[in-house]
């Protein structure tokens, strides 16, 4: 599928790309606004109308995935929710083996992800993914996200690579779009990010099921 033979750096994307999205999905959509609306006197469908549209204002910003900005606005402890739901974060479809065959090779290999640290930390007490790759980079650690010019900009200087021969594995399009405005010359969407929902097929990108497709025999 890749001729690995070009490409020298790999930024992989974590929810959704190496982690199963249902646990996100079902968090921020399912036990956010049940949670929410028992704090604040509210049915589950008013609590979840009110948090959909100031979550829909924050979109593709640092605060919509910032988890003190949640914390703050929701009055909730997130961090506790997210280990309500620890059952749910997973792999997805051979992407631990992938990381393994990624290891020892030649590549350059990042975890770029818009997912705040508290969210990361959680996620690797669970799958432990830090320690299989060369760095990992939160859009919070620059103050903007990877939808940003500036983020691609920050993460060169602190990890040179030649876009042309960077790989981007990411399940968001705006993503993906800003990666390649920036001149990153491969990229690959993901095509089922939720195992809990049915595969996309309206991405302009190349779509990647499972990752057992990238490793090489």
């Amino acid at each position: 599928m890749l001729a690995w033979q070009s490409i020298d750096t790999v930024l992989l994307d974590m929810d959704g790309t190496l982690l199963d999205l249902c646990y996100d999905n079902t968090l921020w959509n399912s036990l956010l606004p049940v949670r929410y609306g028992e704090a604040h006197d509210m049915t589950e469908a008013q609590a979840r109308n009110y948090l959909f549209a100031h979550m829909h204002e924050q979109r593709g910003q640092l605060n919509f995935y910032c988890l003190d900005y949640w914390a703050e606005f929701t009055g909730l402890d997130v961090i506790a929710l997210h280990h309500e739901l620890s059952e749910l974060i997973a792999y997805r479809p051979n992407a631990l083996e992938f990381l393994n065959w990624l290891q020892p090779r030649e590549q350059q290999a990042l975890l770029v992800t818009n997912a705040h640290r508290d969210s990361l930390d959680v996620k690797n007490h669970y799958c432990d993914i830090t320690s299989r790759l060369d760095a990992t980079i939160s859009c919070h650690d620059y103050g903007a996200p990877k939808e940003t010019q500036e983020f691609w900009q920050r993460l060169m200087a602190d990890h040179p690579f030649d876009p042309a021969r960077t790989l981007l594995i990411d399940d968001n399009d705006s993503v993906l779009n800003s990666a390649a405005c920036y001149g990153i010359g491969h990229l690959l969407t993901i095509s089922q990010p939720d195992s809990a929902r049915p595969a996309r097929d309206s991405s302009g990108f190349r779509a990647l099921l499972d990752f057992g497709d990238l490793i090489e025999a």
